[in-house]
């Protein structure tokens, strides 16, 4: 498995029966909060003195404090109303449907036909083995050994699923665990070991955030435990049809990725009677405070919007017998993320009065396969499978000398969607263009429901006290207006820093810009030449968000948005908070230069590049911004910024649509994807019922032509 170092981000919110009820955001300044985060550690950022701003260094740790803040949040509260089995019964239902929906699975009860063939068969000593291959979907091939026991064509014999981890060979992981598989087989059981399917016959990416920087995955909700997860599924299903198998005994292991995908799997589907998940558990809050996520692929956790642990993932599998398999040394999966997993899985069983039915084992190794951990693993499954516990021993077992022989494909079906399962998987919104007002009218609040109790869970509350620090920027631009460097909180340990900029004292205040930077747009620490024209006259915020300007290299940035997404929310949506509190202080500001008889200020908020989209965000949920100016803004999701399920949904012209009847300009021409925006902006009707006059979707040259045309 390739290792990285991790850099975490996390999303307040209390996971309990509540927390999975939709959750309504106020873009409105005065959000409610959201549920309290019990008692984090205290942050270890150095502080600054009494109206000093805090150094790139210290706020750098503080963006790390909250990250891991708001993960131990996270873990804390997993069971919080949840202290007996009626109350765990009454929510599991919907914690299932919500680890389903992660996990984007197909809908159980439209399962497509498996199209199952055996492609070769050889027998050894005691089993024999068929090499089989089925369709999961139309066009995802799944390929792997079924090793059978002697004897199964007379009676039928329990069987196991085994999940395979990480291990390259163009012939796939299975050829790596082969005496997993004989062994149950020489002990009376079946074995399915399947290919992962990113090191199968036909390959297809795991890493797609962790190394190939495909942030569409977070916008699509797409991880590929779900297709891993999905064909274990599908296995079962072949097995059903097996005359060999009773499919009323068939257990779920697997080790590394295969014991999350064990995981996973046994939660979502209790035909799984026996679960041994090995070297895969984890723990959200100890694994973003320890810096653990840094050594695991995409496929050990889901992209979270509903908030879950694998503490509750884990309870969907009670009272079914599982075996929690560790090492005391493993990077991956410490003590500290595994242990809480299985104290609270303990409570869990006893309210079924079923303590024997959970157990765990642990050694002090690394992260390897070893025989301690094949014997703790296979004699769980036997136990409760055959009702048997034999004298372990692996005398006698060896993998095939000439591992081509478990090759299940002479060739690559030309039908085959494998590469492609990543853009596949999630199947798309089918929604029909709105083509008269009251359609769009509709449409229009059911998108504005999906951001507030959907997309943008991870935006916090923002009734705190910004602790706003201002110091003087003393340089020419005093010529045209006050300026100041400032630094405010936009939530626990995290702190944001601009430029505020006021007219002088007695000069008209004509209106308000907040000007966005992202990273791509530093080059020197002030730059001015794109507000000069505005300076004298408006109340300016030029905002960097969090991470803007303490940049990190490209793996730490890559898995800063990983880690994000672990606790169900995106770097992206964490700096739209920022813009939204940025407002609150601009807006604030701005009082100062403005007489009480004064009608309020009118606010316009301008991104370029990946900031517009923040841009277009703010404008549709921020009833406050008058005008959203974007510059060069991504077309779709697709290419630009994540923001969590986003394209399970719609796509970034609409929800810019959702910025009318106020104005959207766009600096040079309308690009051609947001002429659906400027469609759609055109049926808006405003406050009064009539359609606004004038159109909503405009061009300007420039920033502050914009602000002077339309702001």
């Amino acid at each position: 498995m390739n290792r990285r170092k991790w850099i975490t981000s996390a999303s307040l919110g209390a996971v309990s029966v509540s927390a999975l009820q939709p959750q309504v955001l106020q873009a409105q300044a005065g959000a409610a909060p959201l549920p309290s985060s019990g008692s984090p550690k205290t942050s270890t950022a150095k502080p600054a003195g009494p109206g000093q701003l805090l150094s790139v260094t210290d706020r750098r740790k503080g963006y790390h404090e909250n990250l891991s803040f708001r993960g131990e949040a996270l873990s804390a509260q997993q069971f919080r109303n949840i202290t007996t089995r009626r109350q765990w019964e009454v929510a599991r239902p919907r914690i299932l449907e919500s680890l389903r929906w992660e996990l984007g699975l197909p809908d159980p009860n439209s399962k497509s036909d498996l199209r199952a063939s055996v492609t070769g068969h050889f027998a050894r000593t005691g089993y024999s083995v068929e090499n089989i291959v089925f369709q999961s979907l139309p066009g995802f091939y799944v390929t792997g050994n079924l090793y059978l026991p002697v004897g199964s064509d007379k009676r039928a014999v329990p069987a196991v699923v085994y999940v395979c981890g990480h291990s390259p060979s163009p012939l796939g992981a299975k050829t790596s665990y082969q005496h997993h598989a004989i062994w149950f087989a020489r002990h009376g059981m079946a074995a399915f070991v399947l290919d992962t399917i990113e090191f199968a016959e036909i390959a297809a990416a795991h890493h797609g955030t962790h190394n190939l920087e495909l942030w569409n995955w977070l916008s699509l909700g797409y991880n590929p435990a779900g297709p891993e997860v999905w064909n274990a599924i599908r296995a079962l299903d072949y097995l059903e049809t097996r005359p060999e198998i009773d499919s009323k005994r068939v257990a779920i292991t697997g080790r590394s990725g295969g014991g999350a995908v064990s995981w996973f799997t046994a939660a979502v589907d209790d035909r799984f009677q026996v679960a041994s998940p090995v070297h895969g558990t984890w723990t959200v809050g100890p694994h973003i405070r320890n810096n653990t996520v840094r050594e695991n692929c995409d496929c050990i956790y889901v992209w979270n919007s509903d908030l879950l642990d694998l503490t509750t993932i884990g309870a969907l599998i009670a009272p079914r017998p599982l075996l929690i398999v560790n090492g005391l040394r493993d990077d991956c999966f410490p003590p500290s993320g595994y242990r809480p997993v299985e104290k609270q899985l303990r409570q869990v069983y006893s309210w079924y009065a079923a303590p024997e039915k959970i157990d765990t084992f642990e050694d002090n190794t690394n992260h390897e396969d070893t025989f301690a951990y094949r014997k703790a693993a296979n004699l769980w499954v036997t136990r409760w499978l055959n009702g048997q516990q034999p004298d372990y021993t692996e005398e006698g077992i060896a993998p095939e000398s000439d591992p081509t022989v478990l090759r299940v494909l002479n060739q690559r079906p030309s039908d085959a969607i494998n590469e492609g399962i990543d853009r596949l998987f999630i199947p798309l919104p089918q929604t029909k263009k709105p083509s008269e007002a009251s359609a769009w009218q509709s449409r229009r609040e059911e998108l504005l429901g999906i951001l507030n109790n959907r997309l943008l869970r991870g935006l916090g509350p923002r009734d705190a006290d910004p602790r706003l620090i201002r110091t003087p920027l003393r340089t020419w631009v005093d010529r045209y207006a006050d300026a100041w460097n400032i630094q405010f909180q936009t939530e626990e340990h995290m702190h944001v820093t601009g430029q505020l900029y006021l007219p002088k004292v007695g000069q008209p205040v004509e209106g308000a810009v907040l000007y966005i930077k992202g990273g791509e747009d530093l080059v020197y620490g002030i730059d001015y030449d794109d507000i000069l024209s505005i300076l004298p006259t408006h109340a300016i915020l030029v905002l960097r968000p969090r991470t803007v300007d303490y940049r990190m290299t490209n793996p730490e940035l890559a898995e800063t948005k990983m880690s994000a997404a672990l606790l169900g929310t995106t770097l992206e949506t964490l700096q739209l908070h920022d813009v939204l509190k940025g407002i609150d202080v601009l807006l604030q500001s701005g009082k100062e230069r403005t007489s009480s008889g004064k009608p309020k200020l009118g606010l316009s908020v301008y991104g370029r590049r990946a900031m517009a989209m923040l841009a277009i965000y703010a404008g549709a949920i921020d009833n406050r911004i008058g005008q959203v100016i974007a510059d060069r803004p991504p077309e779709s999701h697709w290419d630009g910024p994540a923001i969590m399920h986003a394209l399970r949904y719609t796509d970034l012209p609409e929800v810019a649509a959702l910025i009318a009847p106020r104005k959207l300009a766009f600096l040079g021409r309308i690009p051609s994807a947001y002429q659906q925006t400027a469609s759609l902006a055109s049926l808006t009707v405003g406050a009064e019922g009539a359609r606004p006059t004038g159109d909503r979707v405009v061009d300007a040259v420039s920033l502050g032509d914009a602000v002077r045309k339309h702001g």
